[in-house]
């Protein structure tokens, strides 16, 4: 029981630095042009 008092905030932290990290990925518009990213990846910039 004593092991609860450890584990609930430790995986409360690393639930909210992971919405936290996905909130900052979507205000720096890294999910805005899925297509262009695609077709980029396939191109040779040699």
């Amino acid at each position: 029981m004593n092991i609860l008092v450890v584990l609930v905030p430790c995986s409360l932290f690393l639930g909210l630095g992971a919405l936290v990290a996905f909130i900052w990925t979507i205000r720096s518009k890294q999910y805005d042009d899925m297509e262009g990213d695609a077709a980029r990846v396939l191109l040779d910039d040699d």
